[in-house]
């Protein structure tokens, strides 16, 4: 017998008592040990004696420790062993396990290789293993129930391909035969190996249920970890399915099998990330990166193998005692069904946890007192909602799903609002553009195509970086079948109901913290309709400010996320950063302000923890989860942010997406709500500011708006320094726009209110007299007047900067000559001689949404602009033939045109009058052959390394923040 150990000292004593109480006693025992760190020499020594033990290193592989045992026997007792009987450290058998063994072997002579029945250590009733096989896509297969115990189900003596070398027991001439164990295998896969070629050597081998052995897989389970393991135990075990199948597999089928475990390999990683596991989906294409990348190996083994087997190497024999090819396609639904499972399990939990929290709302309302409970009986009609009141329990059990809808005010108060608020859109339902919003791309592909180009056909050529919001937009837009305009479109017109949501959710949650019984519904109601107007009243929406809107429904939905900071599970607080980080580089693509205006905010809060509360600090799980979402960002945005900076454009990562300039925003304006000169009537604002200031008076929410007010005075401070440094941009400067600090600071207001208004409401509706109980209507008519008037005016038509078409300069035609590639530019050229010229090339569509950014931070090309006032000044056949190098066919004068600058540019040689629908516009067409490659885009290494990086973070942390549905293994011991 041969017992391999490594650093086993918590299952030997027991191993070695198993082997002691052996009916049949093994005629000789040996040990090897790997290099334990524990006292398991000492436990092998004290055993079988010094002479019976051997030693070697810690990367030694488990053949390598079988032939050191096979050669320590042939030491002990030089006359031939017969069979030989393998064992782990962490394997107990049985007392009759041995004896079942040889007596399975003596009734069927033809058996070379037999194993016992598995079961789980510490349980003893789990089954394990009866036998094993691999299946096509390398999964382990036993043909057992995951958790099936050992009823006697699988008690029939039956030949398998493989048997565990944990109590296998293998004839010495059939082991020395088939060269022991590969080395390829160190630890993990080599009794399938083994059995596979035992297999085609016309070996057989059986598994004996009657001989059981107790297993406690310490390295399968990670308990146990090894040098050969590491931390990756995922990893060496899919390696070794992956290197069995291929260099047993038959050789006509190897193209095909190589195939297959790639495409496999991505499955199962697509499978792992859906539950969580990165960890183990990087795993998984570690372990085909290891294999596919030695394929000088994978031919040398299989030669081997031919080799071994000579001719009469049966590949039938073993192909019969694999698993069905139909298996691992019931292991996919196996996983839809468990998926599914944990999902609704989900679901059950979180309904659960509100249930809890209904019933402890309850118990608070019950135990403040029966003056309350009469207050509020006095006010409450008999179908108004209580606050934290589920709208089910307003109606009888069997009421209909529209009827709930119709008897619930709240419900249906929200319905009317939001249909006004989508008639309100009605100017985004199609093509838009207007103010700083530049008309949308052709399709999807426009945008994808800028966003991985490293270098852009715009105007003269330019490798400024295409604005991360691009990303999200695209995304939506290949959902929409690819279509650009209709993801702006649904941007513009559904921004505000998502917003709405969030905003719900956001309050609802700030309530809870107020009061146990929860924020009445109506307030919460106005309060996310007061904020979902924002891009209304503010006049981002109206000037086409789509970042500023982006941001507007992202923000609650962020905010919400940055609550779970505060939980006291650790797990939650992690999932927390990763989800924040993840909407905040999203809100970061859409306004750039909010990222040095939460990085403030964090830690100025965690400095102040620091200072109050540093044991609470210290905990790794409090402090880092807000670093770590502050720490996504960059990375998300890399491909944004690292060649801004390598470019000299450090100013261009502050500057808003859209058309530029941005609407400027001062300290006035911020609290107000407003951008300079736009958006709704100021009384509009001077309820949400008064309502945050009240807040400040009660008690009850003077904290949470003290808060709430720090929130906003931090935000207006740090958008106010961010916004005072100007930015070069194309044809002069630019301040970074501070209209993303706008729905901050206004968020914050209404927060504020509303927990005001809370308060009042508690302290009126518990008051003594009916007088003070009937003002308890007030906070309630000025919290849905706010919203209401706002929607009213935005409906009404309160924009008018939108438009579905863009005032065109260049005649149809060559627009459409422009479409042919980028060597058909037009150059725009406006001003006079006196005040001076301003000029844009116009290349495919024009400018449309994403290019502004690019062509902002584009720096003037002086040469260019010299030649254009050569030309301008001493016409030249010279001139003419560079505009035409650059890619230039058309000019074009706007009206009104300069008429000397059009005399000079007549009397040319090499230009051609063109027509222009407008008299007063003057065009010429180059005269000369336009090279093909004057302007074009191109992609570098780099830029596509960096969009990787990004892709795979974004996938990694989108994983990391969704909800823990993977279900946790066995533990195993």
């Amino acid at each position: 017998m041969v017992l391999v150990s490594h650093s086993g000292a918590d299952w030997l004593p027991t191993v070695l008592d198993g082997i002691a109480a052996q009916t049949r006693w093994a005629d000789r025992i040996v040990a090897v040990d790997t290099g334990s760190r524990d006292i398991s020499p000492e436990l092998l020594t004290r055993a079988l004696g010094a002479d019976h033990v051997t030693t070697s290193g810690r990367q030694t592989s488990y053949g390598e420790a079988v032939d050191l045992g096979l050669a320590l026997l042939d030491e002990v007792d030089p006359s031939r062993t017969e069979w030989v009987w393998l064992l782990h450290d962490d394997s107990t058998p049985s007392p009759t396990a041995l004896e079942e063994l040889l007596a399975a072997a003596a009734g069927d002579p033809t058996a070379s290789v037999l194993g016992p029945k598995l079961r789980e250590w510490p349980s003893l009733r789990r089954l394990l293993e009866v036998g094993v096989t691999i299946s096509g896509t390398g999964r382990r297969e036993t043909g057992l129930e995951r958790s099936e115990y050992d009823q006697g189900q699988h008690d029939a003596v039956r030949q398998v391909l493989a048997v565990n070398t944990a109590g296998m027991l293998v004839r010495r001439d059939v082991l020395d035969a088939l060269g022991g164990f590969d080395r390829q295998l160190p630890i993990f896969g080599n009794d399938v190996d083994f059995g596979w070629r035992a297999a085609e050597a016309g070996y057989r081998t059986l598994v004996v249920p009657q001989a059981v052995v107790f297993h406690a897989e310490a390295a399968h389970t990670g308990s146990r970890r090894t040098s050969l393991t590491g931390r990756h135990t995922h990893y060496q075990e899919r390696r070794a399915a992956l290197w069995t199948l291929l260099v047993n597999g038959r050789g006509r089928t190897l193209p095909w099998r190589v195939v297959r475990l790639a495409v496999g390999t991505i499955i199962r990683m697509v499978g792992f990330l859906l539950v969580r596991s990165v960890g183990e989906a990087l795993d998984e294409l570690a372990a085909l990166l290891s294999v596919y990348s030695r394929p000088r190996q994978l031919l040398a083994a299989r030669r081997a193998r031919r080799r071994a087997g000579g001719a009469s190497r049966d590949t039938e024999a073993a192909r019969a005692l694999l698993s069905p090819w139909w298996v691992p396609y019931r292991h996919g639904l196996d996983f839809v069904s468990d998926l599914a499972a944990a999902l609704s399990n989900q679901a059950a939990d979180v309904a659960e946890r509100r249930r809890a929290a209904a019933l402890e709302r309850e118990a608070a309302e019950a135990a403040a007192g029966p003056k309350r409970s009469a207050a509020r009986t006095h006010q409450q009609q008999p179908h108004e909602r209580r606050a934290g009141e589920d709208d089910d329990d307003l109606l009888e059990p069997d009421s209909g799903l529209l009827t709930r809808f119709l008897t619930s005010p709240v419900a249906v108060g929200v319905a009317v609002f939001v249909g006004v608020v989508l008639a309100g859109t009605r100017q985004a339902w199609g093509a838009v553009s207007g103010g700083g919003l530049a008309p949308a791309p052709g399709s999807a592909s426009d945008w994808w195509r800028l966003y991985v180009e490293s270098s852009h056909a715009l105007a003269l050529g330019t490798s400024v970086p295409a604005p991360p919001v691009l990303v999200p937009l695209a995304m939506l837009a290949s959902l929409l079948g690819g279509s650009a305009v209709a993801a702006v479109s649904v941007v513009m017109v559904l921004a505000m109901p998502v917003a709405l949501w969030g905003a719900w959710r956001l309050v609802r949650a700030v309530g809870s913290f107020l009061d146990p019984a929860g924020m009445p519904r109506w307030l919460v109601a106005a309060g996310a309709a007061t904020y979902a107007l924002v891009p209304a009243v503010s006049g981002a929406w109206g000037d086409g400010r789509l970042g500023q809107v982006l941001l507007v429904a992202v923000l609650p939905w962020l905010a919400h996320a940055a609550l779970a900071f505060a939980d006291p599970e650790a797990d939650r607080r992690w999932r927390a950063a990763w989800r924040t980080g993840l909407l905040l580089a999203l809100a970061t693509a859409c306004t750039p302000m909010v990222f040095p205006v939460l990085v403030v905010m964090v830690l100025g809060v965690l400095a102040l923890a620091a200072r109050l509360a540093p044991d609470l600090v210290a905990d790794r799980s409090v402090s880092l989860p807000p670093l770590v979402a502050l720490g996504v960002v960059p990375v998300l945005l890399v491909p944004w942010w690292l060649p801004l900076l390598v470019q000299g454009h450090p100013g261009g990562l502050l500057l808003e997406p859209g058309r530029f300039p941005a609407a400027s925003t001062g300290g006035l304006d911020l609290l107000l709500g407003r951008l300079e000169g736009l958006g709704a009537p100021v009384w509009l604002a001077v309820p949400i500011v008064l309502a945050a200031l009240l807040a400040l008076v009660p008690a009850r929410s003077r904290v949470t708006a003290l808060v709430c007010w720090t929130t906003a005075l931090v935000t207006t401070l740090v958008a106010a320094l961010v916004a005072a440094p100007t930015v070069d941009v194309l044809g002069g400067s630019a301040r970074p726009g501070a209209g993303g600090a706008v729905p901050v600071v206004t968020g914050a207001l209404v927060v504020a209110g509303c927990a005001g208004a809370l308060a009042v409401l508690q302290h009126l509706r518990a008051a003594d007299s009916a007088w003070q109980r009937r003002l308890a209507a007030v906070p309630a008519v000025v919290a849905l007047a706010v919203p209401t008037a706002g929607a009213v005016w935005f409906a009404a038509g309160g924009h008018d900067n939108l438009t579905a078409d863009e005032p065109a300069d260049v005649p149809t035609y060559m627009s459409q000559s422009s479409l042919l590639g980028p060597e058909h530019g037009i150059l725009v050229v406006r001003g006079d001689i006196e005040t001076g010229l301003r000029y844009a090339v116009r290349r495919g569509d024009g400018d449309t949404l994403g290019d502004d950014e690019v062509l902002a931070l584009t720096a003037e090309d002086r040469a260019f602009s010299n030649l254009l006032t050569d030309l301008v000044a001493r016409p030249t056949p010279e001139a003419v033939d560079e505009l035409a190098a650059s890619g230039i066919e058309y000019i074009v004068l706007p009206a009104p045109a300069d008429g000397r600058i059009s005399a000079r540019l007549d009397a040319s040689a090499g230009l051609a009058q063109a027509s222009a629908e407008d008299r007063s516009t003057r065009a010429w067409r180059v005269g000369v052959d336009l090279p093909g490659d004057a302007v074009g885009a191109s992609r570098s290494w780099s830029r596509i390394l960096l969009l990787i990086v990004q892709g795979l973070a974004v996938l990694v942390v989108a994983v990391l923040a969704g909800p823990s549905i993977r279900a946790e293994r066995r533990t195993r011991r």
